[in-house]
């Protein structure tokens, strides 16, 4: 009978530390894993469908460091600093009007009135107006600031007009 295999003793890492949040001297969030510092900002993976949960969090360079499947499943106080840095980044101007619309060599340039007052916006050439359950319309800019756009019905004629060639 041949000798039993010897099972095989295997190294195993240990698991990481958790992720904490924490409020830099300047006012930046930044991540501390692994006893590493990291600035980042958070963006909403489906801000619409699903606001409260998966959240990435991205460093100056736009590159994921980590992804919060369940803002609950971190500890009470990177809890709080994360739902504070969602409320100040989940900010949407309102456009009310469209005043023109540029096609230049990379970018669209949209001047509209918002309910903040006049903006200036620009836009990759292939960034369109998402359109939502709700039929309103969801525009990002270069910048990544979201414009939430009125359905065309509810647009004035001038602005409904710009706006057709992106819509249809």
């Amino acid at each position: 009978m041949p000798p039993s295999p010897q099972p095989i003793a295997t190294a195993t890492a240990p698991p990481p530390d958790p992720l904490r949040l924490e409020r830099q001297p300047d006012g930046r969030l930044a991540t501390r894993r692994d006893g590493t510092l990291t600035p980042v900002r958070p963006i909403r993976c489906f801000p619409w469908s699903g606001p409260a949960t998966f959240v990435s969090l991205r460093d100056d360079d736009d590159r994921e460091v980590a992804l919060v499947t369940d803002p609950a499943s971190l500890d009470p106080d990177s809890r709080v600093l994360l739902d504070e840095e969602l409320a100040h980044a989940g900010f949407v101007l309102r456009v009310t009007r469209i005043v023109s619309i540029v096609d230049e060599l990379e970018i669209r340039v949209w001047r509209v009135d918002t309910r903040q007052g006049p903006r200036l916006l620009q836009t990759a050439r292939d960034e369109w107006p998402r359109p939502l359950p709700s039929g309103l319309l969801l525009l990002r800019d270069v910048a990544g600031d979201l414009y939430l756009l009125p359905a065309p019905a509810d647009l004035d004629p001038t602005s409904r007009q710009l706006l057709w060639p992106f819509t249809d």
